[in-house]
């Protein structure tokens, strides 16, 4: 009597071109979304992309899969350059900087208004990203202040909502001509954050949560 023979599920996974096609996508469609705001036509991004219509529908059934693809895969590289930050041996404070440039250049803050007005904040997708960059900041943060080169009297909300509004570009065709000066007014912003405080802040630190609600 013969044994038989377990069957082998046969497991189909994304050709390399089809994966390539979708990075192209995702990669038009945040330099679009940058460029123009949330409503440029999807055939446009398609254009760029290189690839047809029906591709950009295949891979994103409508457009709030697709901003939503693209605000997580923007987080997911922030959250990488911060990883990359923590893992840094050298000085806490400079780590810090490094990272905040390199946030203000993925640019995730100018796609901020398209998370408020296009689809559901709480997607598990957008919360795993967010709360992944929110817990390496807070990491790097805490690392310059214990050693002494971050003031006391910030938090990770007072940080952000900064690189937010100096790297979020108004949707449009002349809105990159203020990258010109971006990373000069952050740098100026990061030498306030240094210890000792020059000054008392007004109010409370700012919490993610605070943002949030607000």
């Amino acid at each position: 009597m013969q044994t038989a023979t377990p069957v082998q599920r046969k497991v189909t996974r994304p050709r390399a071109d089809a994966l390539r096609n979708r990075e192209r996508i995702v990669t038009a469609a945040r330099e679009m979304f940058v460029e123009f705001g949330p409503d440029v036509p999807l055939d446009e991004v398609a254009r760029r992309a290189g690839v047809g219509n029906a591709t950009v529908y295949r891979n994103f059934p409508d457009r709030d899969a697709l901003v939503r693809e693209v605000v997580c895969s923007v987080m997911d590289r922030t959250a990488e350059a911060a990883e990359v930050a923590v893992a840094e041996s050298g000085d806490a404070f400079e780590a810090l900087e490094r990272f905040v440039h390199i946030s203000a250049d993925e640019r995730v803050s100018a796609l901020c208004p398209m998370i408020q007005t296009t689809f559901d904040q709480n997607h598990p997708d957008l919360m795993a990203s967010r709360e992944r960059v929110e817990q390496l900041v807070e990491e790097l943060m805490e690392r310059a202040r214990a050693a002494g080169q971050l003031r006391p009297d910030v938090s990770v909300g007072d940080l952000m909502v900064v690189v937010a509004q100096l790297s979020r570009p108004p949707a449009g065709t002349g809105c990159l001509i203020g990258d010109r000066f971006v990373h000069r007014t952050l740098q100026l912003f990061l030498d306030g954050l240094r210890a000792p405080a020059r000054s008392t802040l007004p109010g409370t630190a700012l919490s993610m949560e605070d943002l949030r609600q607000s």
